[in-house]
């Protein structure tokens, strides 16, 4: 049984729980007329108000955290988007560029091998014109050789010699 049921013992004056528990009581009651259970009460409240305004704060920065991480992301794919079509553009243009220099070097082989050919065929030209020349020559000079061997016995003849000095611009 619990003592404040024990009405002889525990409701005696001379008892210091009944004392303690008189205090108790008075002291809550003052706290009560005071207003500290109001004044608690708001201090929570503010509290809570606080913590609820910082709960919100942190939603909202939380939202536009998410906001700019879809910004940056809708940003990065359109930036992975673009570096792909640069490159794709990069590499076309690369393929041109090849193909033209391809026809460039094939008609630049094309014209010095034509030149070579030309060079080639003047070179003939002259080596044949040299050879004639030198053939005319040797055949002048022999001419005469002949010539003057055969006429040595003889008197000098001027339209033989005269023949004879033309033959060489003849025949060049």
């Amino acid at each position: 049984m619990p003592a404040f049921l024990d009405f002889g013992h525990f409701y005696s004056f001379s008892n210091p729980e009944l004392w303690v528990a008189i205090g108790l009581i008075l002291f809550f009651g003052i706290l009560v007329w005071a207003g500290v259970p109001k004044l608690i009460a708001s201090q929570l409240d503010l509290k809570a108000n606080t913590i609820q305004a910082e709960l919100d704060e942190a939603a909202r920065l939380r939202a536009e955290a998410e906001a700019l991480l879809a910004q940056i992301r809708a940003e990065k794919a359109e930036a992975e988007a673009q570096a792909a079509a640069m490159l794709k553009a990069a590499e076309d243009d690369a393929r041109r560029l090849e193909a033209e220099a391809k026809v460039k070097l094939e008609e630049s082989i094309a014209r010095r091998q034509a030149l070579a050919e030309r060079r080639i065929e003047q070179a003939e030209a002259q080596a044949t014109a040299e050879v004639k020349a030198a053939a005319a020559d040797l055949a002048a000079k022999a001419a005469e050789q002949i010539l003057t061997a055969r006429v040595a016995g003889q008197k000098t003849d001027p339209l033989l010699d005269a023949a004879i000095a033309q033959l060489g611009t003849r025949l060049n």
